[in-house]
């Protein structure tokens, strides 16, 4: 059963429900004899009906007296989505346009478009779990995974606070790819980086990377903003320039996550539309059957029993009136019916 009561010692006084079974509300006359009087159905279906709404009244106010509501409960649902980390980074470079400059006018910085464009994802995706991380200098968890889309939605949207000033992308990896829960092996993973640049890993950092990768199984995209005037993930080194992490961060870390192993799909997007367009092809990607678990809060129900005894005592009441105005009006010719409706006894 999933109701359950507050006071359990207010049930206790259940039995004084019993009391409109033995008397009523209306008036009872006595008359010598009413053996001459036909059997009426009528008026005993309505002495039945104003008795049990008499302990209908009573077991109500009982229930809402003891604090009568449905548990919280879990219910296990089927739909379509995914287990996702988004990851952001907060350097102080995405409070910049994509043209590098200070946002003005109807321009959007890199993290305000973000912000705008993942909260639509987010919307759009009613049955996901979805975990909030950051980096900046250091790896920031900001709400594990969860199915409450408000509180995802009020993390995202503290994404475009100004930042700091470095990008400590690989142990915000670790981070994000290790917030996982050991209980969902069978279904989706992800995790969404949104980044506009990239920093050297250490050695050791990138060591733990494949190990959390060779021991879980999960989709890796990086939705990288690119700024500008600087070179893009996909392009060709400039061969007047070594091509070492130092000098090109952004492609030697693609080439690193290329080879951890797992599905991985980089997206380089220069503008918002690319942005919304790159978002899109992920929704797409991340679309699976999905097993998950809804929370269906507590339901306090005293008021809907309040209510029930409102209606009960209201339908009495005009069950009285009724009977004190057709008395008035028609008099001892009628007092019979009267007594058959009131529980009157034949003589």
């Amino acid at each position: 059963m999933n109701f359950a009561v507050d006071h359990p010692a207010v049930l206790l006084l259940l039995p004084l429900a019993l009391l409109p079974l033995a008397a009523t509300v209306l008036a009872v006359s006595g008359y010598p004899s009413l053996a001459s009087v036909p059997g009426d159905r009528l008026s005993l279906a309505v002495d039945i009906g104003l008795r049990a709404t008499g302990a209908l009244a009573i077991a109500a106010i009982i229930f809402g007296l003891a604090g009568l509501h449905r548990r919280e409960q879990l219910v296990d649902r089927v739909g379509r989505g995914g287990n996702i980390v988004l990851l952001f980074d907060r350097s102080s470079s995405m409070d910049n346009s994509f043209a590098n400059k200070l946002p003005s006018g109807g321009e959007e910085s890199k993290s305000s478009g973000a912000k705008r464009l993942i909260s639509d994802f987010v919307a759009r995706r009613p049955h996901d779990r979805i975990g909030v991380a950051a980096f900046s200098t250091s790896p920031m968890p900001i709400l594990p995974l969860t199915d409450h889309h408000d509180t995802v939605m009020a993390a995202v949207a503290a994404i475009d606070r100004p930042g700091l000033a470095k990008t400590d992308v690989g142990r915000g990896l670790v981070l994000a790819m290790a917030m996982f829960d050991e209980n969902i092996a069978d279904a989706s993973r992800a995790v969404v980086l949104v980044s506009d640049g990239a920093a050297v890993i250490d050695r050791r950092v990138q060591a733990t990377l494949r190990s959390i990768a060779a021991r879980t199984s999960l989709n890796l995209y990086w939705l990288f903003l690119r700024t500008k005037g600087s070179r893009g993930i996909f392009d060709a080194p400039d061969p007047r320039q070594p091509d070492t992490p130092q000098v090109n961060p952004e492609r030697h870390l693609h080439l690193f996550l290329s080879t951890l192993g797992i599905p991985y799909r980089a997206f380089e997007a220069g503008s918002p539309q690319a942005v919304e367009q790159a978002i899109a092809e992920i929704d797409r990607q991340e679309m699976r059957p999905l097993l998950y678990s809804e929370r269906i809060p507590r339901r306090d129900l005293s008021h809907l029993t309040y209510a029930i005894a409102a209606m009960a005592v209201g339908l009495l009441a005009l069950a009285k009136l009724a009977q004190r105005g057709l008395t008035d009006r028609y008099g001892a010719a009628y007092r019979p019916i009267f007594a058959l409706a009131s529980g009157g006894k034949r003589g």
